[in-house]
């Protein structure tokens, strides 16, 4: 278990949340969640993303009946949709990876703001990624990436340390 200075960091306090307490997400909270996302490392700085902000109550429930592991939607009170921006991931073969930092920082920005998140994959399914592309009339000049559910956590959880040293190998194998 991680003991010493690091222990309380943002990184081991961040969980899937998957029950929410209804509280609004504040405009301020989804402001600082948003600029995280585009605060994010891209290849070459292409920042491949656009994201959908839905805090209406009856698209974020229509999310949950669409998406198989995305039942926790009917609890939170905001999501965000990054969707990759086709021509920039034309000539990005690295977008699925800014596309994850993308995802992770907005996790790390809900832990700051004292809000739980939980990323469900979209692409590259495609029957899910038409489903969202339907919903949400997303332009043919993108394509839905992932669906984060944020919203303030039902229950506490405590910090988590998931570290395996024998997951780790020094200089190489």
């Amino acid at each position: 278990m991680l003991t010493g200075k690091y222990s309380d960091s943002l990184l081991y306090r961040r969980h899937s949340v998957r029950k929410y307490s209804g509280a609004a997400v504040t405009p301020e909270q989804a402001e600082h969640i948003l600029h995280a996302a585009m605060a994010s490392p891209s290849a070459d700085n292409t920042q491949p993303w656009s994201l959908i902000v839905v805090d209406e109550r009856r698209l974020i429930d229509e999310i949950a009946s669409i998406h198989p592991y995305a039942d926790m939607m009917k609890t939170a009170s905001l999501a965000v949709i990054p969707c990759v921006i086709k021509s920039v991931a034309d000539d990005n073969p690295f977008y699925p990876q800014d596309m994850g930092a993308c995802a992770e920082n907005m996790l790390l920005a809900a832990v700051e703001c004292g809000l739980g998140s939980c990323w469900c994959g979209i692409h590259p399914q495609k029957d899910l990624e038409n489903k969202f592309i339907s919903l949400f009339k997303i332009p043919d000049t993108l394509f839905p990436f992932c669906v984060i559910a944020f919203g303030e956590p039902a229950d506490a959880m405590p910090p988590s340390d998931r570290y395996d040293a024998s997951r780790v190998h020094h200089g190489s194998w």
